[in-house]
């Protein structure tokens, strides 16, 4: 590793995390939380040196987005982060992270979640999952109909090694204001997922998965438990 006084990437890194974690700290304070709101360090393009010293400037927690570069840099990763799984995930790459990975974000139908509790049953876990929804109704966008919510988290507690922990969604770019009105959709499906699973020892929903790098505060001021930050905290690359 280069050294990190001549490289520019590290002390945008540190300066970035700073200003996000008070800007959580801030919207927390206007919503009146006094929970917790983990930041996740979305590492999409991002080289592992640069991941490795968000790390050690106290991102604990990790998202990934694609299965073939995550193999590739999971192994380079240092300091026991955490790592959830955050993009669209076929059923043939299950069998790839399930012992990678501490949480799946985008289960969004029932073959993709039994494919999920096979994988996890065979490795000896318990996968926690998220239902992805569509909640703006996109079709570039993949995640189940908010209706149809109480029906999949029905489906995932007739399995045995998966556990349902909350939701996640994306909503459509705000143009106008528009991200308050889904977030607080998913804030309310969140509040009505939690009533319907309490105390049927099978789920443990307490995680609520919204808010990128444009709208992360927003996405607190809706109740939002993890936020999802790429571009704001490693810097705006070219994908690949």
């Amino acid at each position: 590793m280069r050294e990190r006084s001549s490289d520019s990437r590290f002390s945008a890194v540190s300066d970035n995390l700073k200003r996000i974690n008070e800007n959580i700290a801030e919207a927390m304070q206007k919503s009146g939380r006094t929970d917790t709101v983990r930041l996740m360090g979305v590492t999409k393009t991002v080289d592992p040196e640069v991941v490795n010293f968000s790390i050690e400037q106290g991102v604990t927690l990790l998202g990934e987005n694609r299965v073939q570069e995550f193999l590739g840099k999971y192994e380079a990763y240092e300091g026991s982060p955490e790592i959830h799984f955050i993009g669209s995930l076929q059923t043939n790459k299950v069998k790839y992270i399930i012992d990678k990975v501490s949480m799946i974000h985008s289960a969004n139908s029932v073959h993709l979640i039994e494919e999920i509790n096979k994988r996890a049953a065979a490795a000896g876990l318990t996968m926690d999952i998220l239902i992805e929804v569509n909640i703006g109704d996109e079709d570039s966008k993949s995640g189940i109909p908010p209706a149809d919510v109480p029906a999949l988290a029905d489906s995932i507690g007739e399995l045995g090694n998966v556990r349902l922990r909350g939701l996640m969604a994306i909503p459509p770019v705000d143009v106008d204001g528009s991200s308050d009105r889904y977030f607080a959709q998913m804030q309310r499906l969140f509040s009505d997922l939690k009533d319907k699973t309490a105390g049927d020892g099978r789920s443990l929903v307490d995680t609520l998965s919204m808010g990128m790098s444009g709208d992360y505060v927003r996405a607190i001021m809706h109740g939002s438990t993890i936020v999802r930050i790429g571009s704001v905290l490693y810097g705006y690359r070219q994908y690949k």
